[in-house]
């Protein structure tokens, strides 16, 4: 087997496990998951169970759009003669990746915990904040800054040019954490409105799977991250009248 030969199987190897993962991760997710209130799980598990769950739907959730640049990653270095410490690197790359949104997930066990109660104690109230949420996520869908973030998103050449002075034994950890951060520039809204359905509603993780997968990988990313925000927009005007739809900001009376 040719050096290019062995380093594009182990390309292929490398993104396999990566899709791999993340469809072992919807797995405990969804059973995990099933028979659980959407609205009320962060109530029921507490921080670190929270936290834990929380790390395992962003696996599920962003690992599929993060294939395109962890494919570019691995080709940069190529150099690297060892197979095992090729695997290494990606790895310490997923952890810093992963370590941004598990920051963020404390945000949102604090949002979520903060829903349930006021779904409990004040429900008109909780319609019209998850009315506003929703629309705060649409109208960031339109703004440059959302542009701006997708754009570094959808372009990993650049980002390989920016990270390739990066040294030192954490300089992976680092692209990691660098590329996570506008990954949450990018993806902030969209997991508002996560929080808002039920942080532990399935249907709608699928969805918004989907979603960050096309923003970031179709050709027509960018019209349709444009188009999802005009439809949060829409959503967010039924809010009011049918509280129902924000599981995360509703408590049903049987409850």
């Amino acid at each position: 087997m040719s050096g290019r030969t062995y380093l594009a199987a182990s390309h292929r190897a490398s993104l396999f496990a990566l899709v791999g993962c993340a469809l072992l991760a919807w797995y405990f997710t969804i059973a995990g998951f099933a028979g659980m209130p959407a609205g009320q799980g962060s109530m029921v598990v507490g921080l670190a169970g929270f936290l834990a769950a929380w790390t395992l739907m962003m696996v599920a959730m962003m690992l599929p759009a993060l294939a395109p640049l962890t494919s570019m990653y691995l080709r940069s270095i190529s150099a690297v003669p060892s197979s095992r410490v090729r695997a290494v690197r990606t790895v310490a790359l997923l952890c810093g990746y992963l370590a941004t949104w598990i920051g963020f997930g404390v945000f949102a066990y604090v949002a979520s915990v903060f829903s349930t109660m006021l779904a409990a104690d004040a429900p008109d109230i909780a319609s019209w904040v998850g009315a506003g949420l929703i629309l705060a996520a649409g109208v960031y869908q339109l703004t440059p800054a959302k542009d701006f973030c997708l754009g570094h998103c959808r372009s990993p050449m650049a980002f390989l040019l920016h990270v390739s002075g990066y040294k030192g034994r954490f300089r992976d950890v680092r692209v990691g954490l660098y590329h996570g951060l506008y990954c949450i520039g990018c993806c902030w809204g969209l997991m508002i409105v996560l929080v808002a359905v039920g942080v532990m509603n399935l249907a709608w993780m699928a969805v918004l799977t989907a979603t960050i997968l096309l923003e970031k990988t179709w050709k027509h990313g960018g019209a349709f991250s444009r188009f999802t925000g005009a439809s949060l927009i829409v959503f967010a005007f039924f809010v009011p009248a049918h509280p129902w739809l924000l599981p995360g900001l509703y408590m049903s009376p049987a409850m």
